[in-house]
């Protein structure tokens, strides 16, 4: 498994898919500092200004990006045409799927650096007060993580897509919808513990100093373990490879007889 991973971080190099990651983590901060023009009288601080990040983040951005990425790289395979040269030696789909599906979790935490360094820059340019060393930290502890546990959240999606050819643009916009439905979770603290996606911000503690937010980490747990189980199922049952197309049968040449 190891090798595998490390196999997957070197073609990470020539995939320009990642790049489209990070601008997406900057797209999350700048809509958040567009949304710090609306004159309706809130106070802006950095422990705010990085929490509205993570709503963003969460709602709109990272389960889209996350499940599109980690998609790019599982059907890449096919694309280009080497999934047949790696099957040759005793590596069977599944367990390929599992050091992509791993690599994936790894470039999570890594958008999560990106996201929370874009988050404190921009912070600091429009000046927010509260931008303390303690501060940053905390807002790190609890973006990184985050980004992590809703790559969890996505997991079957993206499992699922790997069985679809050119699956990765279908997971896309399945998981922004998916996404999204955090919104209307958040609504309830019982459905917002549930809601995998919601449950990822009661796992790092979101808003918690709120007296009407309530988070059960157990249900929490229970919610991302149950994501997890239904991977490991769609996992083990995959299929060696992704359905492919049927070969087009050669037209018969009549020869004609004579001169």
């Amino acid at each position: 498994m190891v090798a595998l991973m490390k196999t997957e971080l070197w073609k990470l190099k020539r995939y320009h898919m990642i790049w489209a990651g990070v601008f997406l983590m900057l797209l999350a901060v700048l809509l958040t500092v567009f949304s710090t023009t609306a004159l309706d009288g809130t106070v802006w601080t950095f422990p705010f200004f990085a929490e509205q990040v993570m709503k963003e983040n969460i709602t709109t951005i990272f389960p889209m990006c996350i499940a599109l990425i980690t998609g790019y790289i599982i059907s890449r395979e096919e694309t280009d045409d080497t999934l047949k040269n790696i099957l040759t030696i005793p590596v069977s789909f599944p367990v390929l799927l599992l050091g992509k599906l791993a690599t994936g979790m790894l470039l999570s935490l890594f958008l999560g650096l990106a996201s929370t360094m874009f988050t404190v820059a921009a912070s600091f340019l429009l000046g927010f007060p509260g931008g303390t060393l303690p501060a940053i930290l905390q807002a790190a502890a609890q973006i990184i993580p985050n980004c992590l546990f809703l790559y969890l959240a996505v997991l079957p999606i993206i499992a699922i897509a790997a069985r679809l050819p050119n699956g990765h643009l279908i997971g896309a916009v399945v998981a922004f919808v998916y996404g999204y439905g955090g919104m209307f979770a958040a609504g309830n603290m019982t459905l917002a513990n549930l809601y995998p996606v919601t449950a990822s911000m009661g796992l790092v503690g979101y808003r918690s100093y709120d007296p009407a937010v309530h988070w059960n980490p157990l249900l929490c747990v229970f919610s991302l373990l149950a994501t997890l189980l239904v991977c490991a199922v769609l996992v083990v049952t995959t299929k060696q490879g992704t359905p492919t197309k049927a070969a087009k049968k050669s037209k018969q040449v009549i020869t004609k007889k004579g001169w």
